[in-house]
This record gives C-alpha cells, structure tokens and sequence, in this order.
C-alpha cells in the first residue's frame, strides 16, 4: 500500500481538527502567536477591529512561511482612552490581566511551550511588558514573549520613500494604506474627511515632561491621528510585507531560543530561596 500524503495543516487554531492538533503543536515546535489588539475607533473611516485584523492577518501570513500555530481573535486589550467613542469595548484592569493569564495557561496546557504576542494596538505597549514580566511572579513551565519591531529595512525605507505624509499614528495614511490591502471592503475613504486628525495640544507645558492618563484624549479627542487621504493600497501591501517579514525573522528566534527557559527556571529557584 502507497503511504498515505502529509495532510496540510491550518496555522490557524480554531481550523485545526482535535485530531489534527497535536500534529500541528509538533510542527510549530511548541510556539503558539497570540495576536492582540482591541475594539476601538479608527477615525471616521476604518473599522473598529483594526487592530485585531491587522494583527491576525500579519501572524498567519507568517506563520505560512514559518509554520506555528495562531490562537483566534483576540479582542481584549488596554483602551480606556477611547472609551467616549462608540463601540469601544474596555475590560477592568484586573480582569483584563486575568484574562490574557488564563488565556496562557491554556494555551500551555494544549502543549505549546512557547507563546509570542503579537501586539497591534500602540495603547498595549506598556501593559504587554509589564505582564511579560509578571511571569516571573511565579514558576511557569512556557515562555512568553512579547514580538517587537515588526519590520524589514529594506521594505521600510520603500515605505518611508513612498509615505506623502509626515505625522500620524493612528488610523493615519500608514493604518489606512494596511487596511487597504488587507480588508478593502471595509474602508470608508469618502469619511476621511468628516473628522480632523490633527494634534490638538490641549497639555501643552506636560506634554513632554510627565505623562497622565488623559494624554491621548488631550491631544486627539476624536481618537483619529494624522491625515488618512493619502493612503494607498500599494502602500500598504509593501507594509504588511514588511511586517510579515520581521515577524517570521522573530518566530525563527524565538523557535531557536534554548536560554529563556532554563534562565527563568534558574531565576525561579533563586527566588524561592534567595538567601544563600
């Protein structure tokens, strides 16, 4: 008898068969992405899970070329600052933490030893390093990191040379131009110019020497940063390029990393007992 062909395996969790998963954590060797981003406006124009797509759609197209397995949509993330637009969803803080925890430990449990956050919401920066290193307020038998600097500098200096704008940062002609290759039919081009994406500078004399947590709201009221009209799809397939190529060059890091593990292993024994 012929032997039967290797089946293909989805790099996305919630498509794999239960049969088919433990396949899929050996092929991945034990790294799981966590793609995550929030609910929030994108200016007058772009769709309220921006972020989450952008993010989810980065991972698989990198998980393609780098086989690891993507957890599903993730939509819970640090946002209070947009919580006086519409459809903007924000979890307590405790439970916004307790939530990405459990949400580890199962994904631990399916196996995966490895898990990579894969952040697409600027606001989750600071919170995503700190729960990085919350890890270590108890022994864990996984990894997490957290992926940075998804970019490859031979895209990114085509994309800065293509760019007709010089400010932004959110839902701006770069968020804008990602949207339009990944999701087309979601972008509202004709709305751009409803709202302005201008710095508004409501704290001037803080700004740059303390920070609060009105600092967004501050500045752009309208949760809208930049100007989005000049945005392209051409542009924004050279940056999703780009960024899926960073992402694989991490993933191939972090399935080659042999040191994290054991170092937390040795920091945990040097914590429980830390005097000699």
């Amino acid at each position: 008898m012929s032997e039967r062909p290797q089946r293909v395996l989805s790099v996305q969790w919630e498509e794999l068969t239960a049969t088919d998963f433990p396949a899929a954590v050996a092929q991945a060797q034990g790294v799981c992405l966590l793609p995550i981003g929030v609910i929030e406006k994108h200016g007058p124009h772009l769709p309220l899970g921006t972020d989450v797509m952008a993010a989810r759609a980065t991972a698989a197209r990198a998980a393609q070329r780098e086989y690891a397995v993507v957890f599903p949509p993730y939509y819970f993330g640090q946002i209070w600052e947009a919580r006086h637009q519409p459809g903007c969803i924000t979890l307590p803080a405790e439970l916004l933490t307790a939530v990405l925890q459990a949400v580890c430990e199962e994904i631990h449990r399916n196996g995966f030893s490895k898990i990579l956050i894969v952040n697409g919401h600027g606001g989750n920066t600071f919170w995503l390093n700190y729960f990085c290193q919350s890890q270590l307020a108890s022994r864990r038998e996984y990894a997490t990191y957290v992926a940075r600097w998804l970019t490859d500098p031979e895209l990114a200096a085509q994309i800065e040379a293509r760019r007709r704008t010089e400010r932004g940062g959110h839902s701006d002609e770069i968020e804008t131009s990602r949207l339009l290759a990944l999701r087309p039919e979601l972008v509202k081009m004709e709305d751009v110019v409803r709202e302005s994406g201008a710095t508004q500078g409501r704290l001037k004399g803080l700004d740059q020497q303390v920070f609060t947590g009105v600092f967004y709201y501050a500045d752009y009221p309208n949760h809208y940063h930049g100007i989005a009209d000049e945005a392209t799809r051409e542009l924004g397939e050279l940056i999703v390029e780009s960024e899926v190529r960073g992402l694989v060059k991490i993933l191939r890091a972090v399935k080659e990393d042999t040191a994290t593990i054991p170092l937390q292993n040795e920091f945990y024994g040097r914590a429980e007992q830390p005097l000699p």
